[in-house]
C-alpha cells in the first residue's frame, strides 16, 4: 500500500485547506485471481481561490503536517476579507510565523473574527474558539471531571488547542476574569506548556504548531464587561493589530461598496446609498451618539432586501433599525439618516 505519510506543500503554493481525494492502489490474490482494490484518502491542498491573493506562501505555519485528527475544524468557503490595502492577512499570519500569537484591537463590525477564519482556512489551520466573558471560567478553558470517578475528563478548548495544534482564537479576550487569564500565562511565553492542577498535575506541552490569536474592542465604558489587561498577559502577545471601519462619515470605500454590490448583486447606486448610511452611523458611534456601527454584513443583509424588490427604507427597518437600539429616540436618529441618504 502507498505511503500512509502526507507530503507538505505549503512552499510550492498549494493550500492546505482543501480536502481532495487522493487514490491509493493496493493489490491482492484471491481464488480468482488478482484483484485491485483503489483507497482513497483526505490529503489537506488548498483549492480557495483567494490564496495567490495574499503574500503568505513563504510562511509555512505546519510544513510537512496535517491535522487529521481535527480537520473538521479547518473552516471553508470563508468570503474575502476588504481592507483597503492594509494587509492584515500577511501581516498576521507573519506574526504567527515569527511570534506564534497577535492581538486584534478594534471595534464590532471591523471583521476580527472574519479574518481569523480567513486565515486559518488559508493557511490550514483548526481553530479553537474561546467567547471570553465574565463567566468564563479556567474550567471552560482546560477541563473538567464529569459525572463519577478520575476517567471522565472533558478537556477544555484550550488543553485541545495544546494537543492538537491549530490557532486558539480568544474572543473579547479582555472580558476575562484576571484569574482564569493567568492561567494562560505558563503556555504563551518560553514555557510553552499547561500544568493541570485539577487532574494529577498533568503537564500538556504546546504543540509545535499551535498559534494564538486574542481579539478584543478598545476598552472603555462603552463596551460594558471589557478591561485593561494584565501588563503580564498582554506583553505575551508580539504584535497588535488596530482595526478600524473602511468606511466612516465621509470616507466611501469602493471596494466595500463593490463588496455589497457582489454579494447582494444591488446595483451601485443603491450599494453607494447603503454604504453612506452605515458609514455616519459608524461615525456617530464612534463618537458616541450611537450604540452600534453596522458592520459589512449588516449592510449586506439590507441590500438583499433590496434587490428582491422592498423599498430600500422598508428593508431598513427589518434589518438596520431594530438592530442598532431597542430605544424608540435611537431608532429615530437611524430612520432620520436613512431618509436624508434615500430621499
Amino acid at each position: 500500500m502507498a505511503d500512509k505519510k502526507a507530503v507538505g506543500y505549503g512552499h510550492q503554493g498549494l493550500r492546505k485547506t482543501e480536502i481532495s481525494k487522493v487514490e491509493e492502489v493496493m493489490s491482492s490474490r484471491s481464488d480468482k485471481g488478482k484483484i485491485t482494490v483503489r483507497l482513497s484518502k483526505q490529503r489537506a491542498i488548498t483549492s480557495s481561490p483567494l490564496y495567490y491573493k495574499y503574500e503568505i506562501q513563504k510562511y509555512d505555519l505546519h510544513p510537512g503536517y496535517y491535522f487529521d485528527d481535527c480537520a473538521n475544524t479547518i473552516p471553508s468557503g470563508v468570503p474575502e476579507y476588504i481592507d483597503d490595502g492594509k494587509q492584515y492577512v500577511e501581516r498576521i499570519v507573519r506574526a504567527m510565523f515569527y511570534f506564534k500569537q497577535c492581538a486584534l484591537i478594534g471595534p464590532s463590525g471591523t471583521g476580527k473574527t472574519h479574518i481569523v477564519y480567513l486565515v486559518a482556512e488559508l493557511t490550514g489551520l483548526p481553530v479553537w474558539e474561546v467567547n471570553c466573558g465574565l463567566q468564563t471560567s479556567s474550567y471552560d478553558l482546560i477541563g473538567r471531571f464529569v459525572g463519577l470517578g478520575k476517567d471522565n475528563w472533558i478537556d477544555g478548548q484550550v488543553t485541545l488547542w495544546l494537543r492538537h495544534g491549530g490557532i486558539l482564537y480568544l474572543d473579547e479576550a479582555n472580558m476575562m476574569k484576571q484569574d482564569v487569564a493567568t492561567r494562560l500565562n505558563p503556555i504563551l511565553d518560553t514555557r510553552g506548556h499547561l500544568v493541570i492542577t485539577e487532574k494529577d498535575n498533568e503537564i500538556v506541552p504546546r504543540h509545535q504548531f499551535a498559534y494564538c490569536v486574542l481579539s478584543m474592542n478598545p476598552f472603555s465604558s462603552e463596551f460594558s464587561g471589557t478591561k485593561k489587561l494584565n501588563a503580564a498577559f498582554r506583553r505575551r502577545m508580539a504584535v497588535w493589530l488596530n482595526f478600524t471601519y473602511q468606511s466612516i462619515g465621509d470616507v466611501i470605500s469602493e471596494r466595500e461598496k463593490g463588496l455589497i454590490t457582489k454579494r447582494s448583486n444591488v446595483d451601485e447606486d443603491v450599494a453607494y446609498k447603503i454604504l453612506s448610511v452605515g458609514a455616519e452611523m459608524r461615525k456617530q458611534y464612534q463618537e458616541g451618539d450611537l450604540p452600534y456601527g453596522p458592520s459589512p454584513g449588516d449592510l449586506i443583509n439590507w441590500a438583499v432586501l433590496c434587490k428582491d424588490g422592498v423599498d430600500p427604507i422598508k428593508a431598513a427597518e427589518e434589518t438596520l433599525v431594530a438592530l442598532t437600539s431597542d430605544s424608540h429616540e435611537i431608532q429615530e436618529e437611524v430612520r432620520r439618516i436613512i431618509v436624508n441618504v434615500f430621499m
